[in-house]
């Protein structure tokens, strides 16, 4: 593999990371903020917010796959 491939995979390795750290980040600002009331009481969730934060993730990535799906199969050969 030549040097130009091989800093091609890398610079596109750290795109990939980059883009994970901003998706992760976006979904926890996004979950917390609709699931986890504002004056914490306790130390630990409750079920409520439990629940809430599992359907929130899960729904947040279906959306994820759908929009990659979608941008994929628009993209030209």
């Amino acid at each position: 593999m030549s040097k130009n491939a091989s800093d091609e995979m890398i610079g596109m390795a750290q795109q990939e990371m980059e883009y994970r750290v901003e998706l992760f980040n976006k979904l926890t600002h996004s979950c917390f903020e609709k699931c986890i009331e504002k004056r914490f009481k306790d130390s630990e969730l409750n079920v409520g917010e439990n629940s809430c934060v599992d359907r929130c993730v899960h729904k947040y990535w279906q959306v994820t796959a759908m929009v990659g799906q979608l941008l994929s199969a628009s993209k030209p050969m």
